[in-house]
């Protein structure tokens, strides 16, 4: 039996840089939706891009998903990733079709 502790005690670099990216991604969105002339569709769909793209950064500096057991980590993502998407779809479904 493996012995899986860490024996990494230095400063968390990896942290700081998901910290930094996570920030600049929330700026670099808001920044598009309020100062360009860009039409709402496209806002959107970048902002949604922008979206997914720092939850991947969060999912491997914050959240370890390098680490785990294989099969199962896979199936837990999975089911996570179906809700988020229900959740996402079910979200901007009712605010477009709110009367």
């Amino acid at each position: 039996m493996s012995n899986k502790t860490n024996t990494h005690h230095g400063f968390p670099w990896g942290h700081i840089v998901g910290l930094i990216l996570s920030i600049a991604l929330t700026l670099l969105a808001a920044g598009l939706a309020l100062y360009t002339d860009l039409s709402l569709t496209v806002i959107v769909w970048i902002i949604f891009s922008l979206a997914f793209l720092q939850a991947a950064i969060q999912l491997f500096m914050f959240m370890h998903i390098r680490e785990g057991d294989g099969a199962w980590q896979i199936g837990k993502m999975l089911s996570a990733a179906f809700i988020a998407i229900v959740i996402v779809y079910g979200s901007v479904w009712v605010m477009t079709n709110m009367h």
